[in-house]
């Protein structure tokens, strides 16, 4: 009899215990209700309701979801929390809060989205400071949810002054859309221009940052706060923001088709969200600034993010269950 056969069975070592939930949840994962809220925002303008609802449920689904993962891990693992809302994915957490709260306004629970505005103007300067003081050079894409954060509030502002929730709203919407440009000059010079060709999905926040400010430069020249010369100038920025975003559009599209990355990966979720942003980026400032062609152009990039947003679920849907099988079966 060896010595392993003579060892009680009861003296085997116990397998480590499954992590909890919640810290299976990384950061960026906010991005999967930014793509599947902007992309229900875009299927809203476009006059499809039906699917417009069905994704919004999903939305509100998932944001709970995870911020019951965020609450939780804030009070578990504090150091953990810490650490990673020091990382620029943290940010998709307020981002993500204001893209589902300028669902909820524009589905009329205008209570709810100022709640949302409220919570997501509360955790901004906290993520964003952490985030301004650990950034480095030669940066992935994630970076520019600098901006994309602090236009989320841009947008959600705008959206409740349309609705008649104070004059306030649109100044404050109008002062969070120049730093959020500010802040896109700033994180630009911190982008890896490689991660155009190397990155794995965020890098398409580059264009995506650009596209949401122009959707927060709709909602001001939708205001009636300004006119003249103001509101000329605010068309303007707009549709010059819009057009540089455009452009990346153009350019990271080539990129994908040069140099594809077709392997699920979390952060493809933030190409989902830029492609349903500019969507939406078009069909708004369309309205807003009263140039029809950019409608047509509009609801042409919609059913090319509708159809990537249903891909990238499946492959979600995939990597979720290759791990829940190897547990229970």
């Amino acid at each position: 009899m060896t010595a392993e056969s003579a060892t009680p069975a009861h003296s085997a070592p116990h397998a480590a215990p499954p992590a909890p939930w919640w810290s299976a949840v990384p950061p960026a994962s906010g991005s999967i209700v930014m793509a599947t809220g902007i992309v229900s925002i875009g299927l809203f303008v476009a006059g499809f309701d039906t699917l417009s609802k069905i994704l919004m449920g999903i939305d509100i689904a998932v944001w709970l979801l995870l911020a019951a993962a965020f609450v939780t891990r804030a009070f578990r693992d504090p150091h953990g929390w810490k650490t990673a809302a020091d990382t620029p994915p943290a940010l998709t957490a307020v981002a993500a809060t204001t893209v589902l709260g300028t669902r909820l306004a524009l589905f009329g629970w205008t209570h709810t989205a100022y709640a949302l505005l409220a919570i997501a103007a509360l955790a901004w300067p906290m993520l964003l400071g952490g985030v301004a003081r650990h950034l480095g050079h030669r940066m992935p894409g994630a970076v520019f949810l600098v901006c994309v954060a602090t236009q989320g509030l841009a947008v959600l502002a705008g959206q409740l002054a349309l609705l008649g929730e104070g004059e306030w709203l649109a100044w404050a919407a109008l002062v969070l859309f120049a730093l959020g440009l500010v802040l896109y000059a700033v994180v630009l010079t911190r982008f890896d221009i490689r991660q155009i060709r190397t990155g794995a999905g965020d890098h398409w926040v580059a264009g995506g940052a650009l596209a949401i400010s122009a959707v927060a430069g709709s909602k001001l020249v939708a205001s009636p706060v300004w006119k003249g010369t103001a509101h000329d100038i605010l068309r303007t920025t707009t549709l010059v923001v819009l057009g540089v975003a455009l452009g990346w559009y153009i350019v990271l599209a080539v990129a994908e088709i040069a140099y594809p990355r077709l392997r699920y990966d979390i952060r493809r979720w933030a190409t989902v969200f830029p492609l349903g942003m500019t969507a939406a980026a078009c069909l708004l400032v369309s309205a807003a600034a009263h140039v029809a062609w950019l409608d047509t152009v509009g609801r042409v990039l919609l059913w090319i993010a509708f159809p990537v947003w249903a891909l990238v679920g499946v492959g979600l849907v995939r990597s979720l269950a290759g791990p829940a099988r190897a547990r229970f079966g």
